[in-house]
């Protein structure tokens, strides 16, 4: 069997701290959760943000690390451990995890891109017509891929370099060490930019905007299928990171305290970006004598179009200095959350197939290039928004709610909570054996027939339906089928399998 050196371990436990932080803060904290909470009710939107919150984000962190830790395996590893019929649901999330990372090293070449035309406001006077149609280099649909962008895949490139590098070198030396930099790095940065923000002028009307509650709001179930899914996208919930991240600790580790730490700090920096992006878009919509309706957009169009028109506005000086800190921030936030995405698949091979980790990232370094080079086309967008949705709305949520039922009864969602508060400061009731069995697998349950029942009346984004076949539900098949040939091949070493987890410890070092 493996020895905790050979498998690797957190150095201290702010190491592990800063790297399940890094997990969940990405890209979707700045740029889809300060609209969210504008578009759906602003101070209203955190009642349901913070229900979600408690009946399945923090839940579900406390299920994945309590998992993770007592089976002390990657996600393939740990449900095999638990019963060897689930062993291919947990390859699932680990390709699955190789699919967001291969457009989310896209999105932060991107950002790559634009932090070096920061210094020179090279996207034009007109950001929208230069992102799409002369870095996009936008086809005319999902099919038409006609060219390759040479500066996003040299982009890609670098990015996935800076992946491979740190898995390469293991989790304490690479993942643990780069989190400590990037993460403390990317808080200041962000203090920075709401500081700037709320103090340039016409930062209070997009203040007022954001957080003046409309309770109406609360009515319409999108909003609450927006607050579950943000949960779900930010915390990293059910994509085998956090089980990963939790196999790597020692015996003796505060997991309750961790996993309540994790969730709020996520909360805390997600606040603090909707506070700066709206300060600087409140700035916007004055300069342009615009209502603040006009500015607010998200994602993409939030990122890559009206900020640098922002950065336009602010002048030579300024709006050069906003946009290095802005892009920095996207390629930071975007780093620490894809090291954990790569880390899943990785540790899956190395468990399974007992690969020396080198040779493994190094493969998947190289499949996950391949993979990106496709969004490098004049499709990439249409790729991207296409199977971004179904991998959120569709593969995130029933991974979680399956693993809510299989993990709460068939495992045993009392003997979770045991392990969990036999190590830990701040003790879980049974309050979370009903969140676990009963209400996180109903609500999500609910999210996704409601999902599957607006797609079916609406479609998705006017695609048609050979786009959404073709790239979403194929690649959702595809990923089932991965899991379930996966599961029928044998494990390098059989005893690795027979660890029972309750009955006796498998630990060598103590605590952190």
């Amino acid at each position: 069997m493996e020895n905790n050196q050979e498998r690797g371990q957190w150095n201290d436990k702010l190491g592990f701290l800063l790297a399940v932080i890094g997990s969940a803060v990405g890209l979707g904290n700045i740029w889809r959760y300060p609209y969210l909470l504008y578009k759906d009710g602003g101070g209203a939107f955190l009642v349901p943000y913070f229900i979600a919150i408690i009946t399945a984000g923090i839940p579900l962190v406390l299920l994945e690390y309590g998992f993770g830790h007592k089976f002390r395996g990657s996600a393939p590893l740990s449900y095999t451990r638990a019963n060897r019929k689930f062993e291919w649901i947990g390859w699932v999330p680990a390709f699955a995890s190789m699919v967001i990372l291969s457009y989310y090293c896209v999105i932060l070449s991107w950002a790559a891109n634009y932090l070096i035309k920061s210094f020179n406001f090279g996207w034009s006077a007109d950001p929208n017509a230069y992102f799409f149609d002369s870095f996009l280099q936008l086809s005319d649909g999902p099919f038409s891929f006609s060219h390759f962008s040479w500066p996003i895949l040299i982009g890609i490139i670098l990015i996935w370099g800076i992946n491979w590098y740190y898995t390469y070198r293991g989790v304490s030396s690479g993942i643990e060490k780069v989190n400590k930099f990037m993460m403390p790095t990317l808080i200041v940065i962000m203090i920075i930019i709401v500081i700037r923000g709320v103090t340039l002028e016409g930062a209070t009307l997009g203040l007022n905007a954001l957080f003046t509650p409309d309770f109406s709001r609360l009515g319409d179930i999108r909003v609450w299928l927006d607050a579950y899914g943000q949960v779900f996208f930010s915390l990293s919930l059910a994509m085998g990171a956090l089980i990963t991240y939790a196999s790597y600790l020692p015996r003796k580790t505060d997991l309750n305290n961790s996993a309540f730490i994790t969730a709020f700090a996520n909360c805390g920096f997600e606040f603090l970006a909707a506070i700066g992006v709206f300060g600087i878009l409140g700035f916007m919509a004055t300069q342009q004598n615009v209502p603040i309706d006009d500015v607010v957009t998200q994602s993409v169009g939030l990122a890559f179009v009206a900020f640098p028109q922002v950065f336009n506005l602010m002048g030579a000086f300024w709006g050069k200095v906003m946009g290095v800190l802005f892009f920095a921030s996207l390629i930071f936030a975007g780093i620490t959350s894809s090291l954990s995405l790569i880390e899943t698949f990785t540790s899956s091979f190395i468990d399974k197939t007992g690969a020396d980790r080198k040779k493994v990232a190094t493969v998947a370094a190289i499949i996950g290039l391949l993979l990106s080079s496709m969004y490098a086309t004049g499709a990439g967008l249409y790729l991207l928004d296409i199977i971004d949705h179904y991998v959120n709305a569709y593969v995130i949520v029933s991974l979680g709610m399956v693993e809510a039922i299989l993990i709460g009864w068939a495992v045993g969602a009392s003997k979770m909570r045991e392990h969990a508060n036999a190590i830990s400061y701040i003790r879980l009731g049974s309050w979370w054996d009903i969140m676990i069995k009963f209400v996180t697998p109903v609500v999500l349950a609910i999210m996704l027939v409601l999902s599957v029942v607006e797609e079916v009346r609406n479609g998705y984004e006017g695609y048609p339906t050979t786009a959404l076949l073709a790239y979403g539900v194929l690649m959702i098949v595809v990923l089932v089928v991965i899991g379930l040939v996966l599961s029928k091949r044998p494990w390098h070493d059989p005893r690795m399998v027979e660890h029972s987890g309750f009955e006796h410890d498998y630990y060598q070092t103590d605590e952190l």
